[in-house]
Parts: C-alpha cells; structure tokens; sequence
C-alpha cells in the first residue's frame, strides 16, 4: 500500500476513535429529564454509528482498492469502482451491527479490521446505557443539592 493510503487510513481511524472517546469522556448531557426516551442520547447513538460505520467503509474501500478484498460468497469478483464501495459500506454497516452474515469476508489485514469493528459494536451499546445511567445519577445529585 502506498503512503497516502496509510495517511488516509490513519485519519479515519482518528476521527472514528475520537468521535467514540468523545462521547465517553464528555460529562454532560444538556437537561435530561426523568424520561425512559432521550431524543439526544438516540441521536448521538445513530451519529456515532455512523461515523463508525462509514469510517471503517472507507478503511474496507482503500483496502480493496490496494488489492486487499472483500470476498462475496467465496468468490473473488471484479467490481467497479462504485460496487466496491457498496460492498464496503454494506460489510461495514453489517459488521458493526451484527457479527455478519458471511457473504461477504474480508481477507489478509481486513479480518484484523472487521474484528476491531465487531468489537467496538459490541462496546458502544454498553457506553450508551452507562452514559445513560451516569447522567441520570448526576441529575438525580443536582435536584438533592437544591432542595
């Protein structure tokens, strides 16, 4: 792979980890109420997604252009352009949000790749909920101290 390449790669994996790191270590939350809904937790929620889905599409598409492919249904085939990039943001979306479904896999570094992605889909639901729990025990802290 060439170096323009890797810089791209690194910069997507930057702006995916500091979008997640973000979100975890911010400590506020504006205004949430005793409801069972936040509005700004599930738009956060599909905006980290994403971010993190169409990151590692992009990771999946400058592989497949360096000749590290997907493979569709245990075959190598040729695709254009705009197909490898379909494929990429389909494996990716499905990666992240299920384990796969094994039509599509990766070979060589990208097994590595989607394992990380895999991971990281697994993790965020539960920063999600820990997020929620932590805001609601500031809130609850806050109305204590007024009273």
């Amino acid at each position: 792979m060439n170096l323009i390449s890797w810089l791209i790669m690194s910069a997507i994996v930057i702006i995916v980890f500091v979008s997640i790191v973000t979100f975890v270590r911010s400590g506020k939350l504006s205004n949430m109420q005793e409801s069972r809904f936040s509005a700004e937790i599930f738009y956060t929620l599909l905006v980290i997604y994403l971010i993190v889905i169409f990151g590692f599409a992009l990771i999946y598409f400058i592989l497949s252009m360096n000749q590290i492919l997907l493979v569709e249904n245990g075959e190598l085939r040729e695709v254009s352009v705009f197909g490898s990039l379909v494929h990429s943001i389909y494996f990716s979306g499905v990666t992240l949000l299920t384990i796969g479904y094994g039509d599509i896999t990766p070979i060589g570094i990208g097994r590595i790749i989607a394992l990380i992605q895999a991971l990281i889909g697994y993790i965020l639901p539960a920063a999600f909920v820990l997020k929620l729990v932590q805001s609601n025990h500031k809130d609850r802290d806050r109305n204590t101290d007024m009273l």
